[in-house]
């Protein structure tokens, strides 16, 4: 081996030869790696069709309006087949189908993210379709119903807008603690505008720490977090930490990749295995549903496989 006056000793000509050859032969060992793994890449990812999640750590759902194109007859028969445990975001005339299939509801819908509190000429509408979802989650023995700020409106400010949202949470909590039934705040990311379900731009309710803050103010034990895993990475970060610091407050958490609200496997940033062990170590017990827009061609195959990666 040569030792550190040996190499002083070397021209600037050969150092560089020197280094282009490692990094040329570095480069050959992460080419030949990365073909490897592309030649194998579905083959290897995808479940076979027959696999079936153990559901004994994490109770998964899916959100359905990622798989719009696949009849809702399918789904719902692909989604118990593979050990899924409920469906949220499709039409209460499938509950009865699903629950045929043995899958439950995660959580009802309610006025949508656009439409919210924050502006008050929505309130009454706000109101009386979080109670509708309320009943309909009443009835399922649904534990959620889902509830957004809505888009700050100009002229309202940010202030009034948030005493706005607090004010109807605090009215519609009485009655969903009566029904046993939690109103679950979803946070939103503001920053993607490269389309209309990956990103809100305009959402009030964009900042995950703040959510909680008006969470805390409504002071109901039925205000809790929707925590999406996507929407937290693009605006807050630190996922794993913001989560056991959030975990009393978390009533239900959706999964995607980041960036593009992808599949959730190593070409996007987030380490899910390691993420939905943590969330199991907390001690959550509530639903994880699954709301990446599927880019591969087999569909279904993509969801196998992230139902089996969060099968922990």
């Amino acid at each position: 081996m040569a030792d550190a006056g040996q190499y002083s000793q070397l021209s600037r000509r050969q150092a560089m030869q020197v280094a282009g050859g490692v990094l040329a032969a570095g480069s050959a060992v992460a080419s030949g790696s990365h073909a490897l793994a592309a030649e194998s890449t579905l083959d290897t990812k995808i479940p076979p069709e027959d696999y079936k999640a153990t559901a004994k750590n994490v109770k998964q759902s899916v959100m359905a309006w990622c798989f719009g194109d696949l009849p809702k007859e399918k789904l719902i028969a692909a989604c118990a087949n593979m050990g899924m445990v409920a469906m949220e975001g499709i039409d209460k005339q499938y509950y009865p189908l699903m629950k045929q299939h043995g899958l439950g509801v995660a959580i009802t819908s309610s006025h949508g993210f656009k439409d919210g509190p924050f502006d008050p000429a929505n309130r009454e509408s706000c109101k009386q379709k979080l109670i509708d979802g309320i009943d309909t989650a009443a009835e399922w023995d649904c534990p959620n119903v889902i509830a957004f700020t809505g888009m700050r409106t100009p002229g309202i400010s940010d202030a009034q807008g948030e005493k706005n949202c607090i004010e109807l949470w605090k009215d519609v909590c009485q009655y969903a603690e009566q029904k046993n039934v939690n109103v679950a705040l979803e946070h939103l990311n503001s920053r993607d505008d490269s389309h209309p379900m990956k990103g809100h731009p305009g959402y009030f309710g964009d900042d995950v720490d703040h959510c909680v803050d008006m969470i805390r103010k409504v002071d109901s034990p039925r205000m809790k977090l929707l925590f999406d895993i996507y929407h937290v990475q693009i605006m807050n970060g630190d996922v794993i930490r913001r989560f056991r610091q959030y975990k009393d407050y978390v009533a239900h958490v959706h999964t995607a990749g980041n960036p593009g609200r992808c599949e959730i496997d190593e070409n996007q940033e987030l380490n899910y295995s390691a993420i939905i062990r943590a969330i199991v170590d907390c001690g959550y017990e509530g639903f994880v549903a699954q709301e990446f827009i599927p880019t591969w061609e087999d569909k279904l195959g993509a969801l196998r496989h992230a139902v089996r990666l969060c099968d922990v």
